[in-house]
């Protein structure tokens, strides 16, 4: 049930000004409803996991003092993060993914929309305006119950009328609504950044993968050509009388062993250069990249401290936002529960002839202004109102676990690299010793001292060690594009729309 009042405004100018004077200044008034404070987080003081040699971490605390509150890009990477690897070509396709990835363009529409539902809210904080003409040819009953002899019954009707309301937003309801709005547009903004910085580093991740891979290519074309001469060797000791059947067929197994690893490899190779094409939209049955070995230096990455993460990483600016959007949402229904306040006028000008029809007499208007409260509802608003509050903590807790799990995938990649960095310096240990061993198992087999079984082991071994390294070393580059997503790339939350 929602009672009504109707209050007749009075049509002296003077009193009309001081009545939209007044209403001007309540509808001014502060919004009813909570004001937004972002859910309290403390961030550690350091990560964890900081040993790793490619990441630059802050200098300690000076003693006696404290450190300057970080700002967003203190010491970090900035905008086109992956420029740090110095690599033209990965340069290049990096450049490709704003402009020619579909899915950021999807992002960028969504963006928008958002950006134009804020206009679109906040155009109800204006009145609404129209106007027209009208005609109308008229004829009327002789027998109506007011009919007389001299009524007239045909008729022309010109009207040429505007017409204005307005629902003056005493209680905030629209200034809530377009706080919730504005966040949101913000968190489509943070969720189009994030979706640009996961392509950026899965192309960077992808790229590295497939020059590791050509690196494994490198590394197996050598070894065909090793065991080729040694294949080459062991027939001509055969034929020689030092060399048996058997040391032969170990040696062309071994070579083919090899060449099939190699065509295997080259699979892989393919379908990263696939995935690189379709992120930077290229058409694939054109689209190759150079074989490279990878034999760049691994960058440092600035770790910065862990507060910086909070400003630097788009999906917690996104949770942050829907936060806040959904505080402005609680005011939105709190104003349920005062009143409705309506202004209206209508003027224009009507007659009969269009002789007349623009003229003083002619004219017509009218002002008014109504209210309506809301008496019973069975606790509609009330449930409302909770629901609000509950969806609030909702995406205060989800935005609390964005965090949380952030600082979790900051040290997951942390710990991966300083790992990495441990297994490659104990790998080559560990390819040099096989390296020597080849060497020394071939001295005794050319003096005829051992089998070719002894040599063949010893490749076997120095082999798949050399991958294993090979392998690290693609790792250590995929891991470090991870770190850089993890800590926000070259983003931070001063990058948001205002």
């Amino acid at each position: 049930m929602r009672k009504r009042f109707s209050i007749a405004v009075p049509g002296r100018a003077v009193s009309l000004a001081a009545t939209l004077a007044a209403l001007s200044f309540l509808a001014g008034c502060k919004p009813v409803g909570p004001n937004y404070t972002r859910p309290p987080f403390t961030a550690p003081p350091v990560y964890k996991e900081g040993g790793a040699p490619s990441v630059t971490v802050p200098p300690p605390n000076p003693d006696g003092g404290s450190w300057k509150p970080a700002t967003p890009s203190d010491g970090m990477l900035k905008g086109k993060w992956w420029e740090i690897y110095n690599d033209p070509q990965l340069n290049a396709l990096e450049e490709r993914i704003a402009g020619n990835n579909q899915a950021v363009r999807q992002a960028m529409e969504n963006y928008l929309a958002a950006r134009d539902q804020v206009q679109s809210v906040r155009s109800q904080l204006y009145p609404r305006i129209s106007a027209g003409p009208g005609y109308s040819y008229n004829r009327v009953s002789h027998n109506e119950p007011n009919a007389t002899p001299a009524t007239k019954t045909s008729y022309n009707d010109l009207l040429l009328t505007g017409a204005g309301s307005w629902e003056p937003d005493f209680w905030g309801k629209i200034r809530r609504g377009i706080e919730a709005a504005h966040a949101n547009m913000q968190a489509s903004a943070a969720e189009q950044a994030n979706l640009s910085l996961s392509l950026e580093a899965e192309m960077a991740a992808d790229y590295f993968q497939m020059r590791g891979l050509d690196s494994q290519i490198q590394l197996l074309k050598k070894t065909v050509g090793d065991l080729e001469k040694q294949l080459d060797l062991t027939q001509r000791r055969l034929k020689g009388g030092v060399a048996t059947d058997v040391d032969v067929a170990q040696a062309q197994t071994q070579l083919e062993t090899v060449k099939a690893q190699l065509v295997d490899v080259s699979v892989g190779r393919a379908q990263f250069e696939h995935a690189i094409g379709t992120i930077a939209n290229y058409t694939l049955s054109s689209f190759s990249i150079p074989y490279s070995p990878l034999d760049l230096s691994l960058p440092n990455v600035p770790l910065g401290v862990p507060s910086q993460l909070l400003e630097r990483r788009p999906d917690i600016a996104a949770a942050e936002r829907q936060a806040q959007a959904a505080n402005a949402q609680i005011g939105v229904q709190i104003s349920a529960y005062y009143p409705t306040i309506n202004l209206n006028g209508v003027g224009g000008f009507e007659s009969t002839h269009g002789g007349t029809w623009i003229s003083g007499p002619s004219a017509l208007w009218s002002l008014g202004a109504s209210a309506a409260e809301l008496l019973f509802d069975a606790g509609q608003r009330r449930a409302l109102t909770d629901q609000a509050r509950h969806q609030y903590e909702a995406q205060a807790a989800g935005y609390r676990n964005t965090v949380f799990t952030a600082f979790q995938d900051v040290e997951d990649n942390l710990s991966t690299l300083r790992t990495l960095n441990e297994e490659e310096a104990v790998e080559k240990r560990a390819v040099d010793s096989a390296q020597h061993s080849l060497d020394l198992s071939n001295q005794r087999y050319k003096g005829g001292v051992t089998s070719y079984l002894e040599v063949l082991t010893a490749e076997t071994t120095l082999l798949a060690d050399q991958r294993i390294l090979t392998d690290l070393q693609t790792r250590q580059f995929a891991f470090s594009v991870q770190l850089v997503r993890s800590l926000g790339g070259g983003w931070d939350d001063s990058q948001l729309p205002k």
